[in-house]
């Protein structure tokens, strides 16, 4: 099956502790039955591993693109990583980051690595408020790029304050497609396929219900 990492994915995640399930309160006050946190893939076997499913999931998604770029913070060890990862399946691009504050000395600028040329395929860990999609279109426009899209590990597919989810808002707002690893869909497939996981599955489904977003 061709999107099998995605389900791969998701164990790897579970295996690292990553992805962990329980209660969980967001920043929108909801109480999740899972929590994934992206900053602790921190360790180099693990980046490795996740820098990975990172170039299959650019892969399977087929998204026209010339470089990375990946947003201050944790965007800037998953950019670098998912830049080795292309060059090992053969494709060398060109990557770059921010800085949070311009630097007035040295090579000055907001900007490190490579010049924002072309299309910029934007790489970071989860879209929440997405303010740093926004801060990385604007610098991207900046430079006469183009944004190409939006690279995470993981869509929640939750409702923000209206109808649509954070990963839709920021697609429609900006005309670009954003790309994920895997969805909370392929989390509840997961499940739904794994032994001696049916409590969770009904937590995880019955969050899906209620505060997931329809036809997503």
């Amino acid at each position: 099956m061709a999107a099998s990492f995605r389900q791969e994915f998701i164990r790897f995640a579970i295996d690292t502790k990553v992805l962990l399930f329980g209660g969980f309160k967001t920043k929108a006050g909801r109480l999740s039955p899972y929590f994934f946190n992206a900053g602790l893939f921190c360790d180099g076997n693990s980046l490795r591993q996740l820098a990975r499913f990172y170039a299959k999931a650019i892969s399977a998604a087929g998204v026209p693109y010339d470089m990375l770029f990946g947003p201050a913070y944790k965007g800037i060890p998953l950019v670098a990583a998912v830049a080795i990862a292309l060059a090992e399946d053969g494709r060398n691009v060109p990557f770059s980051y921010n800085r949070k504050e311009a630097k007035d000395h040295g090579e000055g600028g907001s900007v490190v690595g490579a010049p924002l040329a072309g299309r910029a395929l934007i790489v970071d860990d989860v879209i929440s408020a997405g303010t740093s999609v926004r801060e990385s279109v604007n610098l991207i426009r900046a430079s006469n790029a183009v944004p190409a899209g939006v690279l995470i590990a993981l869509d929640r597919m939750e409702r923000g304050s209206g109808e649509l989810s954070a990963t839709q808002e920021v697609g429609q707002l900006y005309g670009m497609p954003v790309i994920s690893i895997a969805t909370l869909d392929d989390l509840i497939g997961f499940l739904e396929n794994e032994k001696g996981m049916g409590p969770q599955l009904a937590a995880v489904a019955a969050y899906r219900q209620q505060y997931g977003v329809k036809n997503a």
